[in-house]
């Protein structure tokens, strides 16, 4: 009998779910605003602020890991827990969770990734540094491509250890960021 995935090890699951990444797709847009309709529908009676195309595939000619991350921004009054239970019983299942943060997945199933897999991150309104970082890289192809590279060098050492490889581009992500925080001011 196979396990569920709660029942997997954290090495069992990087090894279903490697790190790869692919060229850019312009689909993803397509995808966000998929998912993008089923947050606004299951969410409707919610005080969700902003939903937002963060992440890798957010970003314009850059490869990719070949999954869609979704920031959702809610009012501070609201209840994050009883938001995060609602996608859980439409699918969605809890990745972390965080003081202040929640983020749930879907499109990981035991035999491996879906056609189509999101990362959903629930935040209050304000806590939104990657529409910075998403922002100053389309703006700053040359800087994207820097980041494209690192990515690539990093994806073969780090292929199986998701937290590695996400560590080892906190460096130049917080660098940029700051920049772009500079540059845009209070934008979000």
């Amino acid at each position: 009998m196979e396990k569920e995935l709660s029942e997997m090890t954290l090495e069992e699951l990087w090894d279903l779910f490697p790190i790869f990444l692919v060229k850019h797709d312009d689909q993803w847009n397509e995808y966000y605003k998929e998912i993008e309709s089923t947050m606004t529908d299951l969410l409707a009676g919610y005080p969700v602020k902003r939903i937002s195309h963060i992440g890798s595939t957010a970003i314009q000619g850059i490869w990719a890991k070949n999954i869609v991350d979704v920031m959702v921004e809610i009012s501070e009054k609201a209840d994050m827990k009883e938001i995060a239970h609602i996608l859980e019983q439409n699918g969605f299942i809890k990745m972390s969770n965080e003081k202040r943060r929640i983020s749930l997945n879907i499109g990981y199933t035991k035999e491996g990734f879906a056609n189509k897999v999101y990362h959903i991150h629930l935040r209050y309104t304000g806590d939104n540094d990657e529409l910075y970082f998403r922002d100053y890289l389309n703006e700053h192809p040359q800087i994207a491509k820097e980041y494209e590279a690192l990515k690539l060098e990093l994806w073969k050492r780090y292929e199986h250890n998701r937290d590695a490889y996400t560590a080892a581009k906190t460096d130049f992500i917080h660098k940029w960021t700051e920049k772009a925080h500079m540059l845009y001011g209070k934008r979000y």
